[in-house]
């Protein structure tokens, strides 16, 4: 079954204090450039939600991926959200895989695993030592609702809304709960 990815990444990096996509990590590779390559190592689709205006040459994404324009950023993660599941209407995929543009250090494997297990009619969780993580996994049937989110949960309410159809995946991989807020995270 075929899953695009949608990495968010238009945040204001608040708590960072700076704008955290630029930060070096210790491989020399920006958060954000190390996060979408992650994606693109396992996705043939991968959409990136940037701010209006920004471009993907600004940032030193990966040729290949497309940008999405999120105009309303500001007004939280479920408009940016909201503003990349509108870009899903030319995808024949079957699912999405919501990544975070600052959790860097998810195993391509659990990628992997993530999408072998969707389907248009579930939601996907990874959970890693009893902690439910990222990304999440929403099939086409909820894309509808999505497309409608705002605010600062993102789609923390489709989740609660819909626990019947949501599939818990157990998972060995710790980058499913290891995100940067911190200068001090990043350079771990």
């Amino acid at each position: 079954m075929k899953v695009v990815a949608l990495v968010l990444a238009a945040g204001r990096s608040v708590r960072f204090g700076s704008d955290k996509r630029r930060a070096t990590l210790a491989d020399g590779r920006s958060l954000l450039v190390h996060s979408v390559e992650r994606a693109c190592s396992v996705f043939g689709d991968v959409r990136v939600v940037l701010r209006e205006g920004e471009r993907a040459e600004d940032l030193g994404l990966p040729a290949g991926c497309r940008v999405i324009a999120s105009p309303q950023a500001r007004l939280g993660m479920g408009r940016s959200l909201a503003a990349g599941v509108a870009s899903l209407a030319d995808s024949d995929a079957q699912a999405v895989a919501i990544l975070l543009g600052d959790m860097p250090w998810i195993e391509p494997a659990t990628l992997r695993l993530l999408a072998e297990t969707a389907t248009a009619s579930t939601i996907v969780l990874p959970r890693h030592a009893g902690q439910q993580g990222h990304p999440v996994l929403f099939g086409r049937e909820f894309w509808p609702e999505m497309a409608q989110l705002s605010g600062d949960e993102g789609a923390r309410s489709l989740v609660k809304g819909h626990r019947e159809r949501c599939v818990v995946l157990e998972c060995e991989d710790s980058g499913v709960l290891l995100d940067v807020d911190t200068p001090e995270v990043a350079l771990k």
